[in-house]
This record gives C-alpha cells, sequence and structure tokens, in this order.
C-alpha cells in the first residue's frame, strides 16, 4: 500500500509538474505574441523606448493606436524619462532582461557587433530584404547609409534613424551683420584678407554710431559646446579642412588628423593675428554663451560677427525680436593657399532600432514591418509632424517648395489653447527610426519672407546652400565608421585627449600664451605621448573593411 500511495504521489506530482510547465509556457507564447493560431489577433510587441516631454503617454498617444490598426500589432511600451534612458538600457542589456524592441537605442557601431555577435541583437538583413522594401530602396539609393548599416562580419544588427537636413549638414557657419556692411559701404567678405580687413572697419569706424569705440569685431564661445562655436570652426576651412570635433580627414585614402599638418599652423597664425588686434572678442575661449547672448543683446550695441551654426544661439528669431534680421552667413572663405571648404557632417550615425533575441519570429516581423512603416514617406512626415490637418495639410496648386517647384506639404501652425497650456503632442517626435531625406524637407512650402516669423528653418536651408559647394567629400565619421569592439574604448578615450589637447593648445596659441613658431615642435611631439598613430591606424584599419 505504501509502495502504491508512493508511486500515486508521485505521478501526481510528475503531473502537476508537466501542466505547470505547460501553462508557463504557454503564457509566455501568449505574452510573446507568439501564438499564430488566429491571424487576425494583433502581434503583440514589447518595445523599450524614452518618454519625451512632449508625449503624455505613448500607451493612449495617437499615432500609436494608428500604427497599430495599420500594422495590426499591440504595443506593450516600457518607458523612462529621457534622462535616464541611457542608464536603463545599459542595465537591461547586462542583466539580459530586455525586451522584444529597443527603440531611440543609440547603439554605437562597436557595441551593435558587441551584441550582435552575442547574439542579443538579432541580424535584420533577411528581415529586410522580405518586409522592409523602404529600408532595402533606401540602402541603395542613399550613397552613405549600407557604409554605416552593415558590419565587418556582412550583418545588420541596429537600423539607424535617417535625418537629412541641409542646414545640419553644413553647421559651421559664420554670420555677419550686413546691416553694419552696409554703413560702411563693405561688401560681403570672400577671402580671409578681406574677412580681416571687415574685422578692422567694424573696429575702427563707428558702425553702431554711439561715438564710441564699443564694437566687438567677432564673438564666439566654445566652453558648452554651443552648436558650431569655436574660433575655428568656420575659419580655420580656409587653410584646412577641420570639423570642429574629431578633427578627422581622408586624403588620398589615407586618415589625417588635421591639427598635426603644417597648413593648421598657418591657420592658427591668422586666428592669432585676429585675437592680437583685438578683433576677436578676448572672451572667445572662456566665456559661456550666455555671455554672448548678453552681450550681442544689449540695446545700445550689436556684434559684428557671430561664429555659430545658429544665429538662434544669440538672437530670438521673431518679428517682435528684429535684431537677427540684421544677419546672414559668410560663405566659406578662400585662404591665403586657394582653400576655401566648407564643413560637412551626413552619415548614419548611431543604431536606433534594435530587434533582440526575445522576439519570437512573429514579432520580429512585427518589429521589421513597424520599422518600414516609419521609413516610408507618410510614416516619417507623422512622426514629425503629426496627422493631416493638425501639424501639416496638403499644399495648393499655387505654393511652391524650397527648390521653387511644386510644393507638397505646407506646415499648419496649431492654435494655442483656451488656458494657455501646451497641449501634448499626439505624434512621436521622430523617435525611433525614420527616413527623413532633404527631399521631403524641401517640399514643404517655402515662406515668402525668410525672415519672418515661422521660416526660421527654411531661412537656415537659404544659408545652406551657400556652403554646399565648397563640401569637402572625403571625410571620416567616428559614429559612421565601424571600429572593432575590442578597440571601442581606447577609441573613445584617445578622441577626448586629443581633442582636449587640440583645443587648450588651440587657445593657448591664439592667446599667445605660446609662441606658433617656437613651440611647434613641442606640440607635435606631445601627439606621440597620446598615441596619434594608433589612433588614426584604427581608423584606417576600420576605413578599409
Amino acid at each position: 500500500m505504501k509502495k502504491r500511495a508512493f508511486i500515486g504521489i508521485s505521478i501526481m506530482m510528475i503531473l502537476t509538474l508537466v501542466l505547470s510547465a505547460c501553462g508557463s509556457s504557454q503564457k509566455k507564447q501568449e505574452d510573446a505574441g507568439a501564438s499564430s493560431s488566429d491571424p487576425n489577433k494583433p502581434a503583440a510587441l514589447t518595445v523599450f523606448a524614452p518618454q519625451n516631454v512632449g508625449i503624455e503617454n505613448l500607451d493612449v498617444n495617437k499615432l500609436s493606436k494608428y500604427i497599430e490598426e495599420k500594422l495590426n500589432i499591440k504595443f506593450n511600451w516600457n518607458t523612462v524619462p529621457d534622462a535616464a534612458f541611457g542608464d536603463k538600457k545599459l542595465l537591461l542589456l547586462a542583466s539580459g532582461d530586455y525586451p522584444a524592441v529597443i527603440m531611440n537605442a543609440g547603439i554605437s557601431k562597436a557595441d551593435q557587433i558587441k551584441y550582435g555577435q552575442q547574439g542579443a541583437f538579432l541580424p535584420l538583413n533577411d528581415l529586410i530584404d522580405e518586409y522592409a522594401p523602404n529600408i532595402k530602396q533606401a540602402m541603395e539609393s542613399v550613397s552613405y547609409l549600407k557604409q554605416g548599416m552593415v558590419a565587418p562580419d556582412g550583418n545588420i544588427y541596429a537600423i539607424p534613424k535617417l535625418n537629412e537636413c541641409l542646414h545640419c549638414t553644413y553647421g559651421q557657419r559664420m554670420w555677419i551683420n550686413t546691416d553694419w556692411l552696409k554703413k560702411l559701404g563693405l561688401t560681403m567678405p570672400a577671402t580671409t584678407d578681406e574677412f580681416y580687413n571687415v574685422l578692422k572697419a567694424f573696429k575702427e569706424k563707428d558702425p553702431n554710431g554711439n561715438g564710441k569705440a564699443d564694437e566687438v569685431p567677432f564673438t564666439t564661445s566654445t566652453s558648452d559646446n554651443v552648436w558650431g562655436g569655436g574660433v575655428d570652426t568656420f575659419l580655420m576651412n580656409a587653410f584646412i579642412y577641420d570639423n570642429g570635433t574629431d578633427y578627422l580627414t581622408v586624403k588620398d585614402g589615407k586618415v589625417m588628423f588635421a591639427p598635426a599638418q603644417a597648413e593648421w599652423k598657418e591657420g592658427l597664425k591668422y586666428l592669432r593675428k585676429l585675437f592680437a588686434e583685438g578683433l576677436m572678442d578676448k572672451g572667445v575661449f572662456t566665456q559661456n554663451n550666455d555671455a554672448v547672448k548678453q552681450m550681442a543683446n544689449k540695446p545700445d550695441a550689436e556684434v559684428g560677427a557671430v561664429g555659430y551654426a545658429l544665429i538662434s544661439s544669440v538672437f530670438a528669431v521673431d518679428d517682435s525680436h528684429p535684431r537677427h534680421k540684421d544677419y546672414d552667413v559668410v560663405p566659406p572663405l578662400k585662404g591665403p593657399d586657394g582653400v576655401q571648404l566648407a564643413g560637412y557632417s551626413v552619415g548614419a550615425g548611431d543604431g536606433q532600432f534594435v530587434i533582440t533575441n526575445k522576439a519570437s519570429k512573429e514579432q520580429q516581423i512585427a518589429a521589421i514591418k513597424l520599422a518600414n512603416f516609419l521609413w516610408s514617406e507618410e510614416g516619417t512626415v507623422m512622426q514629425s509632424w503629426g496627422f493631416e490637418g493638425e501639424g501639416w495639410k496638403k499644399a495648393d496648386s499655387s505654393q511652391l517648395d524650397y527648390n521653387g517647384k511644386q510644393a507638397k506639404y505646407e506646415v499648419v501652425s496649431k492654435p494655442a489653447s483656451a488656458s494657455g497650456e501646451t497641449k501634448p503632442d499626439d505624434y512621436w517626435w521622430q523617435l525611433g527610426t525614420m527616413q527623413m531625406l532633404n527631399s521631403i524637407r524641401e517640399s514643404f512650402v517655402a515662406p515668402a519672407d525668410p525672415l519672418g516669423n515661422g521660416a526660421y528653418e527654411y531661412r537656415l536651408w537659404l544659408a545652406a546652400k551657400k556652403y554646399e559647394p565648397f563640401a569637402k567629400p572625403e571625410v571620416v565619421y567616428p559614429s559612421d565608421t565601424f571600429v572593432d569592439p575590442a578597440d571601442a574604448l581606447t577609441v573613445a578615450q584617445m578622441q577626448k585627449t586629443l581633442s582636449d589637447y587640440v583645443k587648450s593648445n588651440l587657445a593657448q596659441f591664439v592667446t599667445g600664451n605660446k609662441d606658433i613658431d617656437k613651440d611647434w615642435d613641442s606640440y607635435l611631439a606631445g601627439f606621440k605621448g597620446l598615441q596619434l598613430e594608433q589612433y588614426l591606424a584604427i581608423y584606417q584599419k576600420a576605413l578599409k573593411q
């Protein structure tokens, strides 16, 4: 009897365990949306994403609901505030407890290889080939996209956010006071010598008309990394290509470091001349952007030239604050040896849409279809401007776009709420991934007045067109280069150390704390200790992959 009872209990325990396991497995399949018995049932898609301040709740967001219905999926959002997203992402990946999809992932090229080869990120090649015609077509038509997506092992582990923007591509600009040019009978400078003469006239000929020698000919700031700021980011391109960040360029297939070249030395001498003669604001290396804004917005004074990507970094750009209308961009200057270049930045960038090994086959298909929709023109426009009639509308047949052709879209200004409170947006603020081409941006109606309210993007586009002919095609983009994961940390550390060294010496040479001729060899020797040769060799190897 005891034996029979023991056997009976054992059988019951085994059955219980089996049923429990089946139940657990079934629950996991239901949670993962893996069941395909009902083709009409939405595919459940768990997505980790940042919570943008402009979006109240992605669960009830109007665009979320639109996509769910269009693609027959059901989102299960896992969100954290944008500021905490990066740290939380790293914790999830380290723990192995991550969802099927990560959006706005910000995954570097090295980490794409790392997590891809570990199996955490799925190769997307076959999924793209079968279910994502928009992405597949873009990889053929967008010249730099394939290089920025395909890892050295041939796999695609992440989809970037393609966000073309002409004024972003040419972001190293100089803005000059055209009102002062007119008052002094001067023309827009075209060479470094002419720019010097204009600044000298600004300093000496009282263009603000107050009878005082209080004009600031040229100012900028470097301390708080305002986009396009710095004394070298525009002016050095008349001597040698300078992207203002990592300083890498390519000549005849060889990766070069601009600040270690003889041409950089000549550029330093020009900058030193401007500083020594009081044509450059003495605070350019120490002041923050707030100081520049305060200086430039004094009621009884203006500044002659400002070295920033955006004039809005200094002035409000609306009709109630008209001072911004006195400024226009200086086209790239020609240097003494005929060099005339525009800072150039375009590429795929980091991976922003990742499908992990937690995704079932059904989820993988649903996820890649989601990415494909976001890469459609419809998806990109809806992500960026919202719904038709709310953020944009179709242009009339009489309206022209940026290029003077029949316009396709017109931006709709959102009416203010009765309470005066800002209403949360019904779209995604470019969350995750998209294919924003210049052709989409340029298909909107061109404002009649580029300096008027609501016309700022068009004004920046017109400014960028003056820089476009001077682009340098051979450039290196670290964010678009697949570096060996074993070298990634070393390269990141080297890049910061080298950049800090260049900026420190730039300030010392320009202000006169170091003599450019006497201290140049010592400056070059410093690069050896910072392992510049190893740094360049890593990128040279990556460039040849």
